[in-house]
């Protein structure tokens, strides 16, 4: 069993940066790999990022790559999602998921996850 809690989320401008994190209980965290999720009011929830079990794997959504870095470090059972240059369209409640060994950009594949933090980006 894995227990997730994110924070970081809030209210920027555009252009501006967050740094979401995501903690995890456990003591086997570094057997997971981990994942970010977002919905938007009235969409589906879409992949952001991913990241394996050792941190040697990084995948990104088209939307975010180049503005956004997944990381994780696994003596703080945590997983980073750090934003730049954010956009009124990235607006949304972010997921982070977890599930045993191999990534995955699908939400059905991940077993855990967290209650979710609220971006909100200003124009």
């Amino acid at each position: 069993q894995v227990q997730l809690v994110e924070s970081g989320g809030g209210l920027v401008q555009a252009g501006g940066s967050l740094r979401l994190s995501c903690a995890a209980s456990g003591r086997t965290f570094s057997s997971y790999a981990m994942g970010w999720f977002r919905q938007a009011a009235g969409k589906e929830r879409e992949f952001v990022a991913a990241i394996s079990w050792s941190g040697g794997r990084l995948y990104y959504a088209d939307s975010v790559k180049g503005r956004s870095t997944v990381s994780r470090d696994n003596t703080k059972n945590t997983v980073y999602l750090q934003m730049n240059s954010l956009k009124p369209e990235d607006t949304a409640v972010y997921y982070c998921a977890a599930r045993l060994r191999t990534v995955a950009q699908f939400p059905d594949e991940y077993s855990y996850w967290g209650q979710g933090t609220q971006v909100t980006v200003s124009s």
